[in-house]
């Protein structure tokens, strides 16, 4: 049997596709694409998608392991396997960019980190990897000029031309949940109007029963890691995304933590023109991430990192609320230090108790206290003192991630660094796992951490990769103490 053409995508067995947009359509040559209503929701139907890709992820994935686990080359078979390896990565990546950003929902979040946390691509195929899956930061896939039009019909009650003054059919950024259009209000103001994907609440709802299927297959193992309560967490997270008044209503509670700090902007929300499904705030002006790194100063890369720091840490020590989705798309750069934040759907309250925790080892490393360090990892992190491969790892690596935290010296942030972080952890628990002389695989000791720092861990690998890219220096640590070493407030209001 010949295999498909390059690119292609087989068609889903009967019965997968509940709705048009999941069947595949023949064009005639020449022919321009119609762009689909809707991102396919049936739960067989995404997982078709996905187990498409495997044929072409299965090489990248090999080498991650084989690098992982070790394994002796010679330099001809190192350099062979290098040339396979990045011939495949860029493929593997357009063939995700496409399946991905049709899919939205979970699938495309996955992606988007993928094309921005540095360390996720096997070393060495970083840059040609992520140079293909950055356009999912911004502008993933369109859906039909209809499908917009119906949700703006069915959540304000006519059709755009009759609810703005002006309104531009095609979105100018597109993402996991939904897309953004310019528009003119009658009143007057330039704004950006979020549209909400037809069935997206569905598509997400069937991505979580698959990883809670998952979840169940693995659970003698899981429930040692912790699987349940950590797919929980995610769970109440991401549905809690599908709710644009609730995102709304965050925006505004970040404004006025960030009350007064002229270098922060946070677009106004237009709450008359605003449902569940639809969100209009201010339309904001200013260059992408990936624009300001390559042409800002280093002077004013420097002053944005310092206002993306100022927003992460005010609002985590200061208030317990959690910016849990720092990466690039979010972010619009407006000359030196000011930075506008576009998207405040993935925020997490964090309890006072823990976000006092939380601050507890850093103060701890900061003063030098070695065994008030060691009682936080265990009473706060979780993690087991009598498995001393393990312990050693992983207090070694918290110490590692909370160097710009405890440094009181300038302290440089490069993508370099941000690999490192996942290449420790990678060595640290191959040497754990795969003990010489020994053919079965050990474990390590589970960490019992909070299922509240779910997403306090995607943020420290988000925001590390986000201020690499950057490569913004600063004295970290002098502008987190006030908030770390003081008290926690309750959300203004």
């Amino acid at each position: 049997m010949s295999s498909p053409p390059e690119g292609a995508r087989p068609p889903l067995p009967a019965g997968m596709g509940d709705n048009e947009a999941e069947r595949p359509k023949t064009l005639e040559p020449g022919a321009t694409p119609k762009r689909p209503d809707a991102p396919p929701t049936s739960r067989f139907g995404r997982l078709a998608r996905l187990g498409a890709l495997a044929p072409r992820a299965l090489p990248m994935a090999a080498e991650a392991v084989r690098r992982a686990v070790g394994g002796a080359r010679n330099e001809e078979e190192e350099r062979l396997s290098r040339e396979r390896i990045l011939g495949s990565a860029r493929k593997t990546a357009e063939a995700m960019l496409k399946t991905l950003g049709e899919m939205k929902g979970l699938p495309l979040k996955l992606g988007q980190m993928a094309s921005y946390i540095e360390g996720i691509a096997p070393p060495g195929y970083e840059e040609k990897f992520q140079s293909v899956l950055k356009s999912l930061q911004q502008k993933a896939p369109p859906l039909s000029r209809d499908a917009a039009v119906r949700v703006i019909g069915e959540e304000l009650d006519g059709p755009p031309a009759d609810v703005f003054a002006e309104w531009e059919a095609d979105p100018f950024a597109a993402a996991s949940i939904g897309q953004v259009h310019r528009a003119t209000t009658r009143g007057g103001d330039r704004v950006a109007v979020k549209v909400q994907y037809p069935g997206i609440d569905r598509a997400i709802e069937n991505d979580l029963k698959s990883l809670s299927m998952l979840e169940t297959m693995i659970a003698p193992v899981g429930r040692r890691y912790h699987t349940k309560e950590t797919l929980d967490e995610i769970r109440a997270v991401f549905l809690s995304e599908l709710d644009y008044r609730h995102e709304a209503e965050t925006s505004e509670t970040f404004a006025k933590i960030h009350e007064g700090d002229g270098e922060i902007v946070i677009p106004r929300v237009h709450h008359g023109l605003t449902t569940r499904r639809v969100l209009t705030c201010d339309l904001i002006g200013g260059v992408d991430y990936q624009t300001f790194c390559e042409r800002a100063p280093q002077a004013d890369r420097d002053a944005a990192g310092k206002t993306i720091w100022r927003f992460m840490f005010r609002a985590l020590y200061e208030y317990g609320l959690l910016y849990a989705d720092p990466h690039p798309g979010n972010y619009r750069f407006l000359g030196g230090g000011r930075v506008a934040f576009l998207d405040f759907g993935c925020t997490k309250q964090i309890p006072e108790r823990l976000v006092g925790d939380m601050k507890r080892y850093v103060i701890a490393l900061q003063k030098g206290d070695e065994e008030e360090f060691e009682r936080a990892c265990v009473e706060v992190l979780g993690y087991e003192r009598d498995d001393v491969e393990s312990w050693k790892l992983y207090t070694e690596y918290t110490k590692m991630l909370l160097v710009p935290l405890t440094q009181d010296a300038p302290y440089r942030h490069t993508k370099e660094r941000a690999r490192e972080a996942i290449a420790f952890l990678v060595r640290g628990g191959r040497k754990i796992v795969l003990k010489p002389g020994e053919t079965i695989p050990n474990l390590p000791a589970p960490v019992h951490m909070p299922s509240d720092y779910t997403f306090v861990n995607r943020l420290q690998w988000g925001l590390s990769s986000v201020m690499g890219g950057l490569e913004s220096e600063g004295n970290w640590r002098r502008i987190t103490d006030p908030w770390l070493h003081g008290p926690v407030h309750a959300l203004p209001t």
